[in-house]
């Protein structure tokens, strides 16, 4: 691993005085849900290809699982590589791209053709566990969030990253596009009298403390707002930020509802599908529809 990004200088974003703005989405009451296959099992990532279908992988295979929404079944199977912790997938034109955690990318090019082919592409992010991944159309780039914090010290404990990869370039940008600070966000809850589950806390055992990680599992760009969605499927929430990396939105997220939920992408008519993995049940996708 390249040293260079471990003295990285970045700006932390503090979220100042921003209130809560709503989303177009109930998420407490779901359109639709879909079983997956149980090939499906440990879905991990999903992406839209068109209005009525997705393609997902699964955290433990190197396999694109086509998915038709119509029919509701696994229409194709791209076996791109040998076994491995998948998290993300992103559709880039007739390519498809796919995160594993330890930030390697891998590119399939001219996915819909038998002749497609791969390359591989080791991004030199310093987190060890990456699993945030969709496409900026707007800006050509694919953005690559972290569930672990950029590096060891305290100093790094309630920061989390996202990284943007320059399409044009091929390569990473060397800072994080954006750094968040778990404790503003915190503060923007209590300014927003949004009421957070809490824990014990461990400095004050006799008090109780806002039980919020912020381990990025999934995110998607809205098509056409342009806003930044982000799972943490470890603590259940949803966070919406807008381009300049400021929080608008935090919801909590009905546990049983969303018991690990790790795909999230959004139809360019604004369907937004959330995927749970199986773990006691089935894998399932959610279906929420925007409320005008």
């Amino acid at each position: 691993m390249s040293t260079r990004f471990l003295f990285i200088s970045f700006t932390v974003l503090s979220f100042g005085s921003f209130c809560q703005q709503g989303i177009p989405y109930n998420l407490k009451q779901e359109d639709q849900i879909i079983i997956l296959p149980a090939e499906l099992r440990e879905v991990s990532g999903t992406t839209s290809i068109d209005a009525k279908t997705l393609a997902c992988v699964q955290d433990e295979e190197g396999i694109v699982f086509i998915y038709d929404l119509k029919s509701k079944t696994v229409s194709q199977k791209i076996h791109f590589s040998g076994p491995g912790d998948y998290e993300g997938i992103a559709t880039v034109g007739k390519d498809m791209f796919v995160l594993r955690s330890d930030a390697t990318l891998f590119r399939i090019r001219n996915y819909q053709s038998a002749k497609w082919s791969l390359d591989s592409i080791a991004t030199g992010i310093p987190n060890k566990d990456n699993e945030g991944f969709c496409f900026d159309h707007k800006n050509n780039r694919l953005l690559i969030g972290s569930k672990s914090k950029i590096a060891k010290g305290a100093e790094f404990k309630n920061l989390r990253t996202i990284y943007a990869f320059d399409l044009k370039k091929n390569k990473l940008n060397p800072e994080p596009l954006y750094t968040y600070d778990i404790t503003s966000i915190k503060e923007f809850a209590v300014r927003n009298k949004i009421e957070l589950p809490t824990r014990p806390s461990k400095k004050k055992p006799n008090e109780e403390e806002p039980a919020l990680k912020f381990q990025i599992s999934g995110i998607y760009i809205h098509p056409e707002s342009n806003l930044l969605y982000v799972l943490s499927a470890s603590d259940y929430y949803l966070f919406v930020f807008n381009p300049e990396g400021e929080i608008i939105h935090l919801e909590v997220l009905d546990p049983q509802k969303f018991n690990k939920a790790e795909g999230i992408a959004i139809m360019d008519n604004g369907d937004l599908y959330i995927s749970n993995e199986g773990q006691n049940g089935d894998p399932k996708i959610l279906l929420f529809k925007e409320k005008m």
